[in-house]
């Protein structure tokens, strides 16, 4: 280059004997260069000139002296910092505030350290222990109560019931039958074995029954009707003698009027209201 062109790219001033800055391979004087090419502070808004330190950080801008946490307001430069919605904060202010927080000690979970995760909530991985024997239960199989959670061999010690069918521990759910626990998947029919978690059911010498097996093997049978008397949900039976009727089939064998509550009479297997059996060779 000689003499006569080392002049400004922009403005054609001379250099010579000026300070100046190339840009792409071509000469500006300082003050052309600001003006045209350079970066504006994301902290403050002014350019950062040719004679300041540029900070970039993915797209954005800082003056040195504007790259500070935007919470402590400590210099980031050279140090370690994260950025959380368009905001830089350095690495103690960011764990303070975005990162999880103990369930048990309320204290921090800083960044890079273990922590176990339950139930949505956050702990130490030393925190996080068994509430009986205060190990700490990692990833092992754990049972949780209203009280804390629980390792299973402490679990079992402490709280456990044993199904009375199978013998091992009830852990979640299970039914009651004559104060005694069972599994759901347990609790069967003593006939058929059919699941009666869900079902309704009859007892006869304390063993449970479906409403099909018992009706089968145990219940009467309606004289009028021959259907089984079973008394499910407070229905209500006549008993005469040896034999027994729904109460909505004890009914007069002739004119089918209600008997409940009145007087009666029969004749071998009828029965019969007095107006009807008046004539008949009943007993009373």
């Amino acid at each position: 280059m000689t003499t006569a062109q080392f002049d400004c790219q922009y403005c054609t001033a001379s250099l010579l004997g000026k300070k100046y800055v190339l840009k792409n391979d071509n000469p500006y004087c300082v003050s052309c260069y600001d003006r045209i090419f350079s970066n504006y502070c994301k902290e403050c808004k002014e350019p950062i000139k040719s004679d300041s330190k540029d900070l970039c950080y993915k797209g954005r801008n800082w003056h040195e002296a504007c790259f500070n946490c935007a919470k402590c307001n400590h210099s980031l430069v050279e140090k370690p910092f994260a950025a959380k919605d368009e905001r830089l904060l350095c690495s103690e202010c960011y764990s303070n505030e975005c990162s999880s927080k103990c369930f048990h000690c309320k204290k921090t979970i800083m960044p890079g350290s273990r922590k176990m995760e339950f139930k949505g909530n956050y702990w130490h991985e030393t925190c996080f222990v068994c509430e009986h024997c205060r190990q700490p239960i990692g990833t092992k199989p754990l049972i949780s109560k209203e009280s804390g959670n629980y390792c299973v061999p402490c679990f079992e010690k402490e709280f456990a019931h044993y199904c009375s069918f199978c013998k091992k521990v009830i852990t979640s759910g299970g039914i009651t039958f004559r104060d005694q626990p069972w599994h759901r998947e347990c609790f069967l029919c003593s006939g058929c074995r059919k699941e009666l978690c869900e079902e309704e059911f009859m007892s006869r010498d304390d063993y449970p029954f479906c409403l099909d097996c018992y009706n089968h093997l145990y219940a009467k049978k309606c004289a009028a009707c021959t259907k089984p008397i079973t008394g499910l949900r407070g229905a209500k039976f006549i008993c005469f003698q040896d034999r027994q009727w729904h109460s909505e089939c004890f009914n007069c064998g002739k004119c089918s009027v209600s008997l409940v509550g009145e007087g009666f009479l029969t004749q071998n297997k009828e029965i019969f209201c007095h107006k009807c059996g008046s004539g008949l060779d009943t007993d009373i």
